[in-house]
């Protein structure tokens, strides 16, 4: 995998509409997110040709979307690439990407969600990604910016170091809807949970493998696409997996995680995370639902799994780099990044 540069203060970043045109509707929460990058970081926030059209218009455009895209990779002067929020139709944009513009071009880009559509793009390209927060999520956070999530960007964005070990939360995580549409909520804080820990389920020593995933909901849309990948190359990789806002069936839940099964997936991974699940609803259903399928119908006992983590449809969130060597320590209990995402 190529990696990208590591981002410096006075850097310039761009903000895209890939999916969900909620930029453009949501005028003070976009600025909320502009100025705390700008302030947290020290960064230059300019936004795509279209970043900031209106939803109808980045709907019926899916090309524009893309070429967005390969417009600000293609820009020297932008070094990272941020989406500004998730939504369903990403995957329309695929005809128009040109892998050898992001091959050639090897930028930081981070969203999630309907961004594990892009995410699949930058890696069929050979580039690390980041799976992490949005502009309109964790950088627009009411009020102010979680601490967690300003230190996990400084770590993972701003230096050529593996990150190392990942701490938990343990300051309290929050998925509460505040209506974005209703600008008194801006300034509201939303309410904090209990972080009750990381869950351990299964798996002796320690494992290494390299992270690929997403979000279940949208790998679902990739399959039997070019952008798919075969059971054969999720050999040996930590695969990262949460889901969305959606909270999906306990059924849909249970089927999906068969078919990585029947295909040989499970097979072949060394190691499974999953994501705090929104408003942490199904969280045990989802543990027992991966432990019936992979412990009692597929034999893998030893095949560590690890849930109720701090990354996806959660806020405040780690970030995960696609392609890049990963350590889960059963024994001890921990969860690391054991190798660089980013080059000086």
């Amino acid at each position: 995998m190529q990696k990208p540069k590591k981002l410096q203060k006075g850097d310039k970043v761009a903000t895209i509409s890939l999916s969900w045109g909620g930029a453009g509707e949501l005028p003070l929460r976009y600025q909320t997110a502009k100025k705390q990058i700008q302030e947290n970081f020290g960064l230059e926030v300019v936004e795509t040709k279209n970043a900031l059209k209106s939803a109808d218009w980045i709907y019926k455009n899916p090309q524009a979307r893309a070429e967005d895209l390969m417009e600000a990779l293609a820009d020297d002067s932008i070094k990272a690439i941020i989406s500004n929020i998730g939504g369903e139709d990403s995957i329309r944009t695929l005809p128009f990407i040109d892998l050898d513009i992001i091959k050639n071009n090897p930028k930081i880009f981070m969203g999630f969600s309907d961004s594990t559509i892009s995410h699949f793009c930058f890696y069929k390209a050979g580039v690390t990604s980041f799976y992490g927060t949005s502009t309109l999520v964790g950088f627009a956070e009411n009020n102010e910016m979680h601490p967690y999530q300003i230190q996990d960007i400084k770590n993972t964005l701003f230096s050529s170091k593996a990150q190392g070990e990942i701490k938990q939360n343990t300051a309290g995580w929050t998925s509460e809807h505040l209506d974005w549409f209703n600008h008194k909520n801006q300034s509201i804080s939303r309410t904090l949970q209990a972080n009750t820990g990381w869950r351990f389920l299964q798996g002796k020593g320690k494992i290494e493998g390299k992270l690929l995933g997403g979000c279940l909901d949208v790998l679902e849309f990739l399959k039997d696409t070019a952008f798919w990948v075969s059971p054969e190359d999720w050999k040996g990789k930590t695969m990262f997996l949460e889901t969305s806002e959606v909270k999906m069936s306990l059924d849909n839940f249970r089927w999906i995680i068969r078919n990585y099964a029947a295909s040989g997936i499970l097979k072949n991974i060394n190691g499974l995370i999953l994501g705090r699940p929104y408003d942490n609803l199904h969280w045990k259903e989802y543990d027992d639902i991966l432990l019936k399928v992979i412990r009692e119908e597929e034999g893998l006992n030893n095949l560590p799994i690890v849930t109720g983590m701090d990354f996806g449809h959660t806020c405040p969130t780690f970030t995960i780099p696609y392609g890049i060597n990963a350590e889960i320590d059963s024994e001890n209990k921990t969860f690391s990044i054991i190798e660089s995402a980013l080059v000086d």
